[in-house]
């Protein structure tokens, strides 16, 4: 028996990537499509790319939507606590890929965005959606983590974990293509403005530091101070994660990469490699490729990640928390395949 299911923000590059897993998926059935400022268009006139495009996108408000199984919000900061906690409490399993709920409490959303979250109360209720590192099972809330916390962590929690990393501060250092941004109309998002050029952003600003703070502490049982730099990069999608911590007296580059093949064996989505992972291996599929070293002239590790932010950092990884929760084998319906070139 099939599963019915509803995507909020449909009209996106994350819900778009939705509706492309969800319309293959088995065992799930696509029966709603919400974006609200296209409400009334066809699906075809946001994404020519995919099937039965005459299909209407509804306006996503809470009377509109049907009842359904699982709900995925797909929707800007601070569009979904709402209709996120409505629809929750209406009785569906919530996946949300946006930052509402990602953060565990409200000090640390208030850091993080420089306002009052308008649901405190609901944070702790929200499972943070990363399931190689954090049990999702049974959770009918499920906030996805941003697409940089994702690459980090699946790079670093396992060192942290075994204590192979001595103290000090992390040290990530990412780049992303364009469609990380999102859809939105934005002059510095330009061809013109990011062809031929690679520029860092959010210096020390950024919203997905306290996350990735949050993320060691929760997955790892550690405090750590990061500092984090993310840079776009001219290439549509794919990211790729450098982070550096100083690591404990002996830990030489087997003993890392042995923390991270022993953290992901039987990992259907990420595998541990032996050289630094490139954005294009993983771009159109679920897939999530790690690696370590041991700078013996700096005594620092180095570990890194790469992923395709809208499929592993966003829209696949969704999926991948549905089915867990809905009691499926977690690669249904999810690519584990790429493409190149």
């Amino acid at each position: 028996m099939s599963a019915s299911v509803a995507v909020l923000g449909a009209s996106g590059y994350a819900g778009g990537e939705l509706v492309r897993l969800l319309d293959g998926h088995p065992a799930f059935e696509l029966v709603y499509l919400g974006a609200h400022r296209r409400a009334g268009q066809p699906l075809g006139s946001v994404h020519p790319h995919l099937p039965d495009g005459e299909r209407l996108l509804g306006t996503g408000e809470l009377d509109d939507i049907p009842e359904t199984d699982v709900v995925f919000l797909a929707l800007p900061h601070g569009a979904s606590a709402e209709v996120g906690h409505d629809l929750a409490e209406r009785g569906s399993v919530v996946v949300d890929l946006g930052s509402d709920f990602r953060l565990d409490t409200a000090s640390r959303y208030r850091f993080a965005y420089g306002a009052d979250h308008p649901l405190p109360d609901e944070l702790p209720r929200w499972v943070y959606g990363l399931p190689e590192l954090v049990d999702v099972t049974g959770h009918d809330r499920v906030a996805v983590p941003g697409c940089y916390p994702t690459a980090v962590l699946l790079a670093l929690v396992p060192i942290l974990r075994l204590g192979l990393a001595a103290g000090g501060p992390v040290v990530a250092d990412c780049l992303s293509g364009v469609s990380g941004a999102g859809r939105k109309l934005s002059e510095d998002l330009l061809f013109g403005e990011v062809a031929e050029g690679v520029r860092a952003y959010g210096v020390g600003t950024h919203r997905h530091r306290p996350e990735i703070e949050m993320g060691i502490a929760l997955a790892a049982s550690q405090e750590r101070s990061v500092t984090f730099t993310p840079h776009l990069v001219p290439i549509q999608r794919g990211l790729e994660a450098t982070v550096t911590v100083p690591a404990a007296p002996g830990v030489d580059t087997a003993a890392v990469r042995d923390a991270l093949a022993e953290a992901y064996d039987g990992s259907p989505f990420v595998e541990v490699i032996d050289r630094p992972p490139q954005t294009r291996w993983v771009v159109g599929s679920n897939r999530a490729l790690v690696t370590a070293f041991v700078d013996e002239h700096t005594g620092q590790i180095i570990t890194l990640g790469a992923i395709d932010n809208l499929l592993k950092g966003a829209a696949g990884q969704a999926v991948q928390c549905a089915n867990i929760v809905m009691g499926l084998p977690e690669e249904t319906g999810l690519p584990l395949a790429g493409w190149m070139p």
